[in-house]
């Protein structure tokens, strides 16, 4: 949701906040955007997977009818659940830069208290990391909006992908953005895009970029580094889990599936670690 039409402030996307029921129109307008772009190219069906916060967001009662959504938290693959359906394309609508980066309310999965996350020595924004789970059932992702930066980032890990910039980063918590009815054409219009070219097996938009991922490699080693001392004991009660320095802790598994579920339990225990005060 931060990287949605207009969203700027840590209460646009903080669920039960006014500001936060507002912006769902925008994540909502912004979805559909993408899936009336999709079903334009020739989409048979169109899968939402909510993946913010509660994953609870999305207006359902405005939600395009042609599309389903998968709603809640408890979900074995969390923000990619269904990518192990036999999908042939995925899009990663509203993302946003990751820990410790500059961008529109950049973090990775933890507002605080992440700020970094490695893997096998890449800075891994929430992006990449599913982009690597994306791969490793041989699904491209074809489609990123967020902010300027984001982009700027999704060309690294998704560089078959059509990119959408709705707003340019001034500063964390400031950006230039640009109107949710001007969003909506440019949104729709990457999307139908990117996937005529997968449908039809025609020449890609971009031909410097591959459309098709390759097959990741494992095995993949995570490093997490904290704001603070405290996560670190914590996080090293799941076995395999670390401690490589003051506040940083590592992990290394053979696939992209065993390592995406075991930082989602990191960041269950880092963030169950803090203390409200000194959060």
């Amino acid at each position: 949701m931060e990287g949605v039409t207009g969203v700027t402030c840590p209460e646009d996307v903080t669920p039960g906040t006014a500001s936060w029921e507002y912006f769902r129109t925008m994540l909502t307008g912004d979805v559909n955007a993408a899936v009336a772009g999709f079903f334009a190219a020739g989409a048979d069906e169109v899968t939402v997977t909510e993946a913010h916060s509660t994953m609870r967001n999305l207006l359902l009662g405005a939600l395009d009818e042609r599309a389903v959504a998968v709603v809640g938290r408890h979900k074995p693959l969390g923000m990619m659940e269904r990518i192990d359906a036999g999908v042939d394309a995925v899009a990663f609508v509203g993302y946003h830069a990751g820990a410790g980066r500059q961008g529109v309310l950049s973090h990775t999965y933890l507002g605080t208290t992440i700020v970094e996350v490695l893997i096998n020595g890449a800075p891994a924004s929430e992006g990449r990391m599913n982009a690597l789970l994306a791969a490793e059932f041989g699904v491209p992702v074809v489609l990123v909006t967020g902010d300027d930066l984001t982009c700027q980032d999704a060309a690294e890990w998704a560089p078959g992908a059509e990119r959408v910039a709705v707003k340019r980063c001034v500063d964390r918590y400031t950006a230039a953005c640009l109107s949710p009815a001007r969003t909506a054409g440019l949104i729709t219009e990457a999307a139908s895009a990117s996937l005529a070219a997968l449908v039809s097996s025609a020449r890609p938009a971009h031909p410097d970029r591959p459309t098709h991922p390759d097959q990741p490699g494992g095995p993949f080693c995570y490093e997490v580094e904290f704001d603070g001392t405290n996560p670190v004991i914590a996080c090293t009660a799941i076995p395999g889990v670390q401690q490589t320095g003051t506040r940083r802790v590592s992990f290394t598994l053979p696939t992209m599936v065993a390592a995406i579920r075991c930082f989602r339990a990191v960041t269950v225990l880092a963030a169950a670690s803090v203390e409200p005060a000194y959060g």
